[in-house]
Protein backbone atom coordinates (compact mmCIF):
# COMPACT_ATOMS: atom_id res chain seq x y z
CA UNK A 1 0.00 0.00 0.00
CA UNK A 2 1.22 3.47 -0.90
CA UNK A 3 0.11 6.76 0.62
CA UNK A 4 0.42 10.50 0.48
CA UNK A 5 -1.06 13.34 2.50
CA UNK A 6 -3.31 16.03 1.10
CA UNK A 7 -4.24 19.27 2.86
CA UNK A 8 -7.82 19.78 1.73
CA UNK A 9 -10.41 22.43 2.56
CA UNK A 10 -11.93 19.93 5.03
CA UNK A 11 -8.61 19.19 6.71
CA UNK A 12 -5.72 16.84 6.24
CA UNK A 13 -6.53 13.70 4.26
CA UNK A 14 -4.45 10.58 3.86
CA UNK A 15 -4.79 9.09 0.37
CA UNK A 16 -3.90 5.42 -0.06
CA UNK A 17 -3.48 3.28 -3.17
CA UNK A 18 -2.66 -0.29 -3.98
CA UNK A 19 -1.47 -1.64 -7.30
CA UNK A 20 -5.18 -2.00 -8.21
CA UNK A 21 -6.29 1.58 -7.54
CA UNK A 22 -7.27 4.12 -4.92
CA UNK A 23 -7.92 2.19 -1.72
CA UNK A 24 -8.44 4.91 0.87
CA UNK A 25 -9.29 8.53 1.56
CA UNK A 26 -9.11 9.06 5.30
CA UNK A 27 -9.81 12.17 7.37
CA UNK A 28 -7.28 13.04 10.07
CA UNK A 29 -9.52 11.69 12.85
CA UNK A 30 -11.26 9.05 10.73
CA UNK A 31 -13.18 6.74 13.02
CA UNK A 32 -12.30 3.46 11.25
CA UNK A 33 -8.75 4.15 10.05
CA UNK A 34 -6.42 1.47 11.33
CA UNK A 35 -3.18 3.28 10.54
CA UNK A 36 -0.56 3.19 7.84
CA UNK A 37 2.03 0.95 9.50
CA UNK A 38 3.94 -0.87 6.80
CA UNK A 39 2.71 1.43 4.04
CA UNK A 40 5.17 3.26 1.81
CA UNK A 41 4.92 7.01 1.33
CA UNK A 42 4.92 7.81 -2.38
CA UNK A 43 4.01 11.40 -3.22
CA UNK A 44 4.59 10.65 -6.92
CA UNK A 45 2.35 7.56 -7.21
CA UNK A 46 0.22 8.03 -10.34
CA UNK A 47 -3.13 7.08 -8.78
CA UNK A 48 -2.44 9.27 -5.75
CA UNK A 49 -1.52 12.21 -7.98
CA UNK A 50 -4.74 11.71 -9.97
CA UNK A 51 -6.76 11.51 -6.75
CA UNK A 52 -5.20 14.69 -5.41
CA UNK A 53 -5.90 16.54 -8.68
CA UNK A 54 -9.49 15.35 -8.87
CA UNK A 55 -10.11 16.21 -5.21
CA UNK A 56 -8.73 19.72 -5.84
CA UNK A 57 -11.14 20.09 -8.77
CA UNK A 58 -14.02 18.78 -6.62
CA UNK A 59 -13.31 21.29 -3.85
CA UNK A 60 -12.94 24.07 -6.43
CA UNK A 61 -16.41 23.24 -7.72
CA UNK A 62 -15.26 22.15 -11.18
CA UNK A 63 -15.65 18.36 -10.74
CA UNK A 64 -18.85 16.51 -9.92
CA UNK A 65 -17.76 12.93 -10.71
CA UNK A 66 -14.50 11.14 -10.05
CA UNK A 67 -12.73 9.03 -12.64
CA UNK A 68 -10.25 6.90 -10.74
CA UNK A 69 -9.48 3.20 -10.55
CA UNK A 70 -10.76 1.99 -7.18
CA UNK A 71 -9.61 -0.90 -5.02
CA UNK A 72 -12.39 -1.68 -2.59
CA UNK A 73 -11.30 -5.28 -2.07
CA UNK A 74 -10.81 -4.76 1.68
CA UNK A 75 -14.56 -5.06 2.29
CA UNK A 76 -16.85 -8.03 2.56
CA UNK A 77 -19.04 -8.80 -0.47
CA UNK A 78 -21.96 -7.02 1.24
CA UNK A 79 -19.84 -3.96 2.05
CA UNK A 80 -18.57 -3.85 -1.52
CA UNK A 81 -22.17 -3.98 -2.80
CA UNK A 82 -23.09 -1.04 -0.56
CA UNK A 83 -20.03 0.91 -1.69
CA UNK A 84 -20.92 0.28 -5.34
CA UNK A 85 -24.45 1.54 -4.64
CA UNK A 86 -22.98 4.72 -3.14
CA UNK A 87 -21.29 5.47 -6.45
CA UNK A 88 -24.72 5.78 -8.08
CA UNK A 89 -25.87 8.63 -5.80
CA UNK A 90 -25.58 11.76 -7.97
CA UNK A 91 -23.65 14.85 -6.93
CA UNK A 92 -25.81 17.27 -4.96
CA UNK A 93 -28.39 14.67 -3.94
CA UNK A 94 -28.85 12.37 -0.97
CA UNK A 95 -30.31 8.93 -0.35
CA UNK A 96 -31.49 7.30 2.83
CA UNK A 97 -30.10 4.14 4.37
CA UNK A 98 -33.51 2.56 3.74
CA UNK A 99 -33.41 3.46 0.05
CA UNK A 100 -29.99 1.84 -0.29
CA UNK A 101 -31.19 -1.28 1.52
CA UNK A 102 -34.16 -1.56 -0.86
CA UNK A 103 -31.92 -1.01 -3.91
CA UNK A 104 -29.76 -3.89 -2.73
CA UNK A 105 -32.83 -6.12 -2.41
CA UNK A 106 -32.44 -6.26 1.39
CA UNK A 107 -35.08 -3.87 2.73
CA UNK A 108 -34.69 -5.06 6.32
CA UNK A 109 -30.90 -4.56 6.29
CA UNK A 110 -30.98 -0.82 7.04
CA UNK A 111 -28.59 -1.09 10.00
CA UNK A 112 -26.20 -3.32 8.04
CA UNK A 113 -26.23 -0.79 5.20
CA UNK A 114 -25.44 1.94 7.72
CA UNK A 115 -22.57 -0.07 9.16
CA UNK A 116 -21.14 -0.80 5.69
CA UNK A 117 -21.55 2.85 4.74
CA UNK A 118 -19.56 3.84 7.82
CA UNK A 119 -16.75 1.45 6.88
CA UNK A 120 -16.32 2.91 3.39
CA UNK A 121 -12.54 3.39 3.05
CA UNK A 122 -12.70 5.80 0.11
CA UNK A 123 -14.47 8.81 1.64
CA UNK A 124 -15.63 11.62 -0.64
CA UNK A 125 -14.75 9.68 -3.83
CA UNK A 126 -17.24 6.96 -2.87
CA UNK A 127 -19.82 9.42 -1.53
CA UNK A 128 -20.93 7.96 1.78
CA UNK A 129 -21.54 11.54 2.96
CA UNK A 130 -24.62 11.60 0.70
CA UNK A 131 -26.45 9.04 2.86
CA UNK A 132 -28.80 10.43 5.48
CA UNK A 133 -31.58 9.19 7.74
CA UNK A 134 -35.07 8.75 6.28
CA UNK A 135 -36.15 11.74 8.38
CA UNK A 136 -33.54 13.88 6.61
CA UNK A 137 -31.33 14.05 9.68
CA UNK A 138 -27.59 13.79 9.29
CA UNK A 139 -26.32 10.75 11.09
CA UNK A 140 -22.84 9.39 11.77
CA UNK A 141 -19.92 9.99 9.47
CA UNK A 142 -16.50 8.39 10.01
CA UNK A 143 -14.88 11.70 9.01
CA UNK A 144 -17.01 13.67 11.47
CA UNK A 145 -20.49 15.17 11.13
CA UNK A 146 -19.09 18.66 10.56
CA UNK A 147 -17.25 17.40 7.48
CA UNK A 148 -20.42 15.66 6.26
CA UNK A 149 -22.32 18.95 6.64
CA UNK A 150 -19.60 20.87 4.79
CA UNK A 151 -19.50 18.40 1.89
CA UNK A 152 -23.29 18.34 1.50
CA UNK A 153 -23.50 22.14 1.68
CA UNK A 154 -20.74 22.50 -0.91
CA UNK A 155 -22.48 20.08 -3.27
CA UNK A 156 -25.75 21.96 -2.79
CA UNK A 157 -24.04 25.10 -4.05
CA UNK A 158 -22.95 26.56 -0.75
CA UNK A 159 -19.58 27.84 0.30
CA UNK A 160 -16.85 25.77 1.86
CA UNK A 161 -16.43 26.69 5.51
Amino acid sequence: MFYTNYDSPVGKLLLAASDRGLAGVYFENHRHFKGSAGWQQDDGHEVLLQARQQLQEYFAGTRREFDLPLDMSAGTPFQQAVWQALLAIPFGTTASYGELARQLGKPSAVRAVGAANGRNPVSIIVPCHRVIATSGALTGYAGGLVNKQVLLAMEAGGQLV
